[in-house]
């Protein structure tokens, strides 16, 4: 049965680090996200970390320096590691354990770094001096189609009579991506070339995308994973989920139209996906938990093995900003192209995981399962410029006098994330960005 998270900071709780208590900072004590990172410069070997504020805490070094003595030596040993695969594989208990040990660490009242600046120097990073990497190895990735608004924009495109598809509304549908391309925020993305078919009524050719596209997501990795050929129960499924991130599938439609029947998106999509480098855990996710929308009354029954057991829904805020490479030169602010929320997807991250696994699918450690566009019932809520420029027919006007229908070279792409309610701190997800490169 799924354990009840906690939260271990209080919502009113300071850190000494003073940067992570301003209320509109990502990363403050309620937070303490994890990630692996190395000294910029350095060629160290990579290492666990947690954001506090503008500053990267080194795990790692504390666990030498011996100042987390609350730490069981199996999570010591899977902090001190290059990935947090083997971290991730331990469970809720030894989360939960490691989070308030950090806690305490970082709390304004425990002067155990706090006073000690040759420690501080050895443990704490600024965020500007580290090299953010993967958060984990990840064995498989796949990617779902969550959101009926987005499914149903897509399909209105190309099957105006039947927009979405006899299954959708039975099971969260998906397909396995590629894990070899996923980066890490900030890897500049190769516009790719692929077999197109510009004119329907021609032979196709072969050249780089002209319909180049994002897809704001978010993404869980796997905790515990399952034997193969046993399943997850959905009272057990948040329990095998370690935490979150965000995610950009980055997509060539031209490519995507020509290729997806009949067996779906394949050199559309694998080409390179980015994700967000802090791995934001369910518990510091606890507070924003809410139950999942109401099914229309025209909608089927779910299957009992899909069933929502207990609120499994995040309220999550999604932002994507565009800024075009005259807009950087010039020092323009990027621009805002839309904003949506986690909680408008058909089917939560708990019914993708049980869902994945209901075949006796073996998921592990480190896998990374994504949520598909995030995209609601307005238009300032679409995740995908396919759907904000309708496929082409409007075009986006950009503060430098420019338009865009897709994705131009040097653009950047910039994805946020972040809860806040009344009574409870900002929790945020930092950034997932990427620079479009011209095709070589």
């Amino acid at each position: 049965m799924t354990t009840k998270t906690t939260t271990t900071a209080t919502n009113n709780l300071p850190s000494w680090v003073e940067s992570a208590n301003d209320a509109t900072c990502d990363f403050p004590i309620q937070n303490l996200p994890l990630g692996i990172f190395r000294r910029r410069g350095s060629g160290d070997e990579p290492r666990v970390a947690v954001a506090i504020g503008d500053q990267v805490l080194d795990v790692q070094a504390c666990v030498e320096a011996r100042i987390l003595p609350d730490l069981s030596p199996e999570a010591a040993c899977a902090l001190s590691a290059t990935t947090l695969n083997g971290f991730m594989a331990q469970g809720r208990a030894c989360w939960a354990g490691t989070r308030a040990a950090l806690t305490r660490l970082l709390a304004a009242d425990t002067p155990t770094l706090r006073d000690d600046p040759a420690l501080r120097d050895r443990c704490l990073v600024s965020m500007t001096d580290a090299d953010m990497l993967l958060p984990a190895t990840i064995g498989d990735y796949t990617d779902f189609y969550a959101s009926v608004h987005h499914a149903t924009n897509v399909g209105s495109m190309f099957r105006p009579d039947n927009p979405l598809l006899p299954n959708y509304k039975h099971l969260p549908v998906g397909y396995h991506g590629r894990s070899s391309s996923i980066v890490p925020s900030g890897t500049p993305v190769r516009r790719p070339h692929g077999q197109l078919r510009p004119d329907d009524a021609a032979p196709p050719v072969f050249g780089p995308s002209r319909l180049l596209d994002y897809e704001m997501e978010m993404a869980v990795f796997v905790g515990p994973g399952n034997d193969q050929g046993g399943r997850v129960a959905m009272s057990d499924a948040l329990d095998h989920i370690f935490g979150m991130v965000i995610l950009n599938d980055w997509s060539a439609r031209d490519v995507q139209k020509w290729e997806y029947q009949p067996l779906g998106p394949f050199n559309a999509k694998n080409f390179a996906t980015t994700v967000s480098p802090w791995v934001v855990t369910l518990d510091a996710l606890e507070p924003y938990r809410v139950g999942a929308p109401p099914r229309g009354p025209d909608d089927p029954p779910v299957l009992e093995y899909l069933q929502p057991a207990g609120n499994a829904a995040y309220d999550i805020t999604v932002e994507v900003y565009l800024a075009s490479q005259q807009m950087r030169d010039a020092g323009t602010e990027p621009v805002r192209l839309s904003r949506g929320n986690f909680t408008d997807m058909y089917w939560t991250v708990a019914q993708m995981l049980v869902h994945h696994a209901s075949t006796g699918c073996n998921l592990r450690p480190g896998d990374l399962l994504a949520s598909g566009t995030v995209s609601g019932p307005t238009e300032e809520s679409r995740g995908s410029m396919l759907e904000l420029s309708w496929r082409g027919q409007n075009p986006i006007e950009l503060p430098d006098g420019t338009q865009r229908t897709f994705l131009a070279d040097g653009d950047e792409v910039t994805f946020r994330a972040f809860c806040e309610k009344p009574g409870a701190p900002r929790i945020g997800f930092g950034d997932c960005r990427g620079v479009i490169l011209p095709a070589v």
